[in-house]
């Protein structure tokens, strides 16, 4: 079964990513990403999981959802991914792990991080070259929150709507529209190991107390220190921070509607 990086604190918004074992493409078919996100609605419904974006790429996943302090990811993670592995092995007749041992979640901290790493989870896709926008691919939790669907969502966009600090889902779709706009139009193509590799991303009164809260574990990882961010180092692996990019999303100007 899948276990997280073993940093986590309650509370908290997380990023989660998980690759297929040895970065296999078990999720090429759409059906096999349809699964994936089928036993995430349930995990939504059975643990009342807080799910604020997601996609299912051919060979990994990223999910962002918010801790509610009653366990609820962990027991939505081996949900998810038990039932989604079990049921390949079995229509494939197949042995052996799906997953990488261990996912990986990072801290993320509000508003406009919250919006830079919904955008980045956004743009996945368009980064690997399959499509030109992030609305073309339909498993993800841009073109859910775009259509505006009301049957078998999995986003909890009032939580999200309090989170970044929208009066109402007009509005917030509209400034996501521009946030991916505007990534576009910058080139934000390249992978930013800050949001797939650190312990947490946020100001720096949010990393040091990330940090502190975390105890001895974490006392002497580096805090990488940049002008409108800090990122607590997770010493696992290589690691890179791509800087180049202008991190700060502006908040859209919406025109308000006149009689």
């Amino acid at each position: 079964m899948p276990r997280a990086n073993r940093f986590f604190l309650q509370g908290h918004i997380w990023h989660i990513t998980h690759r297929c074992h040895q970065q296999q493409f078990l999720f090429k078919f759409s059906r096999d990403r349809e699964r994936w996100l089928y036993w995430l609605f349930q995990a939504r419904k059975r643990y009342q999981l807080c799910v604020l974006n997601y996609v299912v790429t051919s060979n990994h996943i990223h999910l962002m959802v918010q801790d509610r302090g009653h366990g609820e990811i962990s027991d939505a993670m081996q949900l998810i991914e038990g039932r989604v592995a079990q049921e390949y092995n079995q229509r494939k007749s197949r042995r052996g792990a799906f997953w990488e041992d261990r996912y990986h979640a990072t801290a993320v901290d509000s508003e406009r991080y919250l919006a830079e790493c919904l955008v980045y989870i956004d743009m996945n896709m368009l980064r690997a070259g399959v499509v030109k926008h992030p609305g073309e691919w339909p498993h993800c939790g841009y073109l859910e929150m775009q259509s505006l669907v009301k049957r078998h969502r999995i986003i909890d966009s009032e939580a999200l709507l309090k989170l970044l600090g929208f009066a109402n889902a007009v509005e917030m779709c509209d400034a996501r529209k521009l946030w991916v706009q505007q990534a576009m139009l910058r080139g934000h193509l390249r992978r930013d190991d800050r949001w797939t590799k650190s312990l947490a991303v946020g100001s720096e009164a949010f990393v040091r107390k990330f940090q502190k809260d975390l105890g001895i574990t974490a006392r002497y990882r580096e805090v990488l220190e940049q002008k409108d961010f800090c990122a607590l180092k997770d010493n696992g692996g290589s690691y890179s921070v791509y800087f180049e990019c202008e991190t700060i999303l502006p908040r859209p100007k919406i025109a308000k509607k006149t009689d």
